[in-house]
């Protein structure tokens, strides 16, 4: 097999996936990492410390476009980053003690990655029956509403460190809830911008343990950025009320294999 013939999936792969982040801001980790260990193989680590760097790459493009249209509010992004980096550099800290490749890692990392899908399908169907509060109605609303996206950022950089989950499918169901008034592109550009500083800095610590694939990252990327332009170009104008329920059940079937794998 030539080695043309042997990345092609891995760019349809990322071009689909990176349609999905651009329109939705949802998707990256969420659907990539477990098609890298369930379709293809790749030790839990390998792929969560490939799928990182190519979200980091992949949503900056998309910050990009995303900011381009005005639908970025940096200090939001500011406010999760000041949590979810420092939680960051704690867990790749305890990962490079423990051994990346370590036996109980990969089944720590499948496992958590399987909650935080099933627990992203739930919000996902969840969202359109609950009503988000308002927070910022006082000062007192919005310094609580400052510290609950601090804390917020804090539990995203946990959990995206872990298993490359939830820098988009928590967080823009978290920033509903929290900034209800503010129009959802608004709220993905925001996701979408904030998952570009946490991804790299814990990329970065996997690629400095060896837990990184960098020429299927070359392939995944190679996909990845025409589909995330299509995507951020096009969100603005479409509606997510088929693309929500149809990622939330492919969610479902995937975090239900990966805690029974």
């Amino acid at each position: 097999m030539s080695s043309f013939d042997a990345g092609l999936p891995y760019s349809v792969l990322g071009l689909l996936v990176g349609f999905l982040v651009g329109m939705t801001g949802v998707g990256g980790g969420a659907l990539m990492t477990p098609a890298l260990v369930l379709i293809f193989g790749i030790h839990p680590a390998t792929a969560v410390g490939t799928d990182l760097l190519f979200a980091g790459v992949t949503k900056a493009v998309g910050t990009g476009v995303h900011g381009f249209h005005g639908s970025v509010n940096w200090r939001i992004v500011a406010l999760l980053a000041s949590g979810s980096i420092p939680a960051a550099g704690g867990t790749l800290l305890a990962l490079h003690w423990i051994g990346p490749q370590d036996a109980s890692v990969a089944r720590v990392i499948t496992t958590v990655m399987g909650v935080a899908l099933l627990a992203t399908a739930g919000s996902f169907y969840l969202r359109s029956l609950l009503n988000a509060p308002r927070l910022a109605d006082s000062e007192k609303g919005r310094f609580r509403q400052t510290v609950l996206t601090i804390g917020g950022g804090a539990a995203i950089g946990l959990l995206v460190t872990i298993s490359s989950v939830g820098a988009g499918s928590l967080g823009i169901v978290a920033l509903y809830f929290l900034y209800p008034l503010l129009a959802t592109r608004v709220l993905v550009g925001s996701d979408v911008a904030h998952a570009v500083p946490l991804t790299l800095v814990a990329g970065a610590g996997y690629w400095l343990v060896g837990a990184v694939n960098w020429g299927m990252l070359a392939w995944l990327l190679a996909g990845s950025i025409p589909g995330v332009l299509v995507g951020s170009t096009l969100a603005p104008r479409v509606s997510e009320k088929v693309l929500r329920p149809i990622l939330a059940t492919i969610l479902v079937l995937v975090g239900v294999k990966l805690l029974a794998t």
